[in-house]
């Protein structure tokens, strides 16, 4: 039995087990009873382990998180239920009897999955996981959520068509505005602030001497997106300094963007990059 499974009682005693050696396992925690007649390794995700109590699988914000992808909040549990489920229980094992109201905290997918050959016992297809995350975030956020999923390989530029087929008409506009070339959710959102001013935009665009420059807007500002997990000893800000150094030898301006702020204070970053394409525009008039 791995991880990603849950068996049944018949299924234990298929796989060889016996009650004597089941109830040893049990005890000794080898095997975890989830909720009834269904049994999971101690070693599955709390998430999957919450989906599999509850009485479904795990999805949408939950499973793109397990799986690396960007997600830019998420509180609870993203559970798929078949419809016609019935006696849903409580994410927590303590108050095993409780009816959908102990899923208060969680959100629960009932619509029928697109990929249904591509889920099993304990997670939906990452597309329907996208599916469900699309609906359920921001217009923008669902766009990064889309990029890093494309990104790190999880679906492939054929299944966005599979994607947008399946939204609501409102929504499918997003599809087509996915880039896997981000490497990161703040670099999406910058990429979307700056469309939105009008911007040719490239992405990942590589200098002899310095290489990938993560944003260059209308030929000349140099967009960098920094997170503290790769920027926060001296060794790397000194690399970058001396990055900027490079392109600004080359006529380029360069702007350096927190994560923090693209996630938390898009404004900021919205009027930073406003100002400086203004006054370049502006410039170029002259």
């Amino acid at each position: 039995m791995t991880t990603a499974q849950v068996r049944t009682r018949a299924e234990l005693f298929r796989e060889g087990y016996t009650r004597r050696s089941l109830a040893n396992a049990l005890g000794a925690g080898a095997i975890v009873r989830i909720r009834r007649d269904r049994y999971m390794e101690p070693g599955a995700a709390t998430e999957v382990q919450t989906a599999v109590r509850i009485g479904g699988r795990l999805t949408c914000l939950s499973l793109l998180q397990l799986l690396g992808v960007f997600v830019l909040a998420n509180s609870g549990v993203h559970v798929h239920i078949q419809r016609g489920a019935s006696r849903l229980r409580s994410a927590d094992p303590r108050r095993p009897r409780l009816e959908p109201r102990g899923t208060r905290l969680h959100r629960l997918h009932w619509s029928p999955l697109r990929v249904p050959d591509g889920a099993t016992s304990t997670r939906v297809h990452v597309l329907d996981a996208l599916l469900h995350a699309i609906v359920c975030q921001p217009a923008r956020h669902a766009i990064a959520s889309i990029d890093s999923a494309l990104n790190k390989g999880l679906i492939t530029t054929v299944d966005l068509s599979r994607l947008s087929a399946a939204l609501p008409a409102r929504r499918r506009m997003l599809v087509s505005l996915a880039d896997g070339r981000a490497q990161s959710g703040p670099e999406t959102l910058v990429r979307l602030m700056a469309r939105s001013l009008g911007c040719h935009v490239e992405l990942q665009r590589w200098f002899d001497g310095v290489g990938y420059v993560d944003l260059v807007l209308d030929g000349w500002l140099a967009v960098e997106c920094d997170s503290k997990e790769f920027h926060s000893d001296w060794a790397q800000q000194l690399k970058d300094y001396r990055r900027d150094l490079a392109l600004a030898a080359r006529g380029f301006c360069v702007l350096r963007l927190t994560a923090e702020d693209i996630l938390y204070r898009p404004e900021s970053a919205m009027a930073a990059l406003r100002g400086l394409v203004d006054a370049g525009r502006a410039a170029a008039s002259v």
